[in-house]
């Protein structure tokens, strides 16, 4: 679904909300068989919560900024749940980097969280520093760049960054790049995998030239 919000092509990205509404329908169906609920339950269900959720909205609660919106959002989600901690309701089968996100973020309303830039920076530098200090193909090793990673997203969060759309972001212009190195090679009548690292440098840094961000 996201490389098709992300392509523009709104004829496939029709096709994959169908997908996902397939999903909903499917399964409010195979509840409804069992006699649990139905799709009314399910769409009553979240307008009532939407309601609750945004008293600002749909009650006589004045907020000012989007933080402060968020921050009523998590505190009667926590009492509507009677969640005994901040990190309460982050899935584990999340994917990693999300999940770094969001618990920073959930800890951050708690109060935990640097006060300025040079903190997570200085933080970074230890970790660096303690990664050189571990042994190849080690645990501690792995575990040490998950630390960098870790105050990485913390220090994209601190810089209002979404991590995960900047890397894929990244991934994207590097894929750009790269097929632009293959087809010069080829137009050179190269074998891209024979070229050596300062010719493939060289392909790369006219790739950069002529394959712009915003393709």
């Amino acid at each position: 679904m996201i490389d098709a919000l992300e392509s523009g092509d709104f004829s496939e990205f029709q096709e994959e909300l169908g997908d996902l509404l397939l999903q909903v329908v499917f399964h409010a169906r195979m509840a409804q068989e069992a006699g649990r609920f139905d799709i009314e339950d399910v769409i009553a269900g979240i307008n009532a919560k939407l309601k609750r959720r945004h008293p600002h909205i749909f009650g006589g609660v004045e907020l000012e900024t989007a933080d402060e919106v968020m921050s009523q959002w998590e505190e009667i989600k926590a009492e509507e749940k009677e969640r005994p901690s901040y990190l309460c309701g982050v899935p584990r089968s999340m994917p990693s980097l999300a999940m770094a996100q969001k618990l920073q973020a959930k800890a951050a309303r708690g109060g935990l969280a640097w006060p300025d830039d040079e903190g997570i920076l200085d933080k970074l530098a230890e970790e660096i520093v303690e990664l050189r200090e571990t042994k190849p193909h080690s645990r501690e090793r792995t575990e040490e760049f998950g630390d960098i990673l870790f105050t990485l997203v913390n220090y994209g969060r601190h810089l209002e960054v979404d991590t995960e759309l900047a890397l894929r972001s990244v991934n994207k212009k590097f894929r750009r790049r790269f097929a632009g190195m293959e087809r010069l090679a080829r137009e050179e009548q190269s074998d891209f995998a024979s070229l050596s690292l300062e010719e493939k440098e060289t392909l790369w840094n006219i790739a950069k030239e002529e394959i712009y961000d915003d393709d």
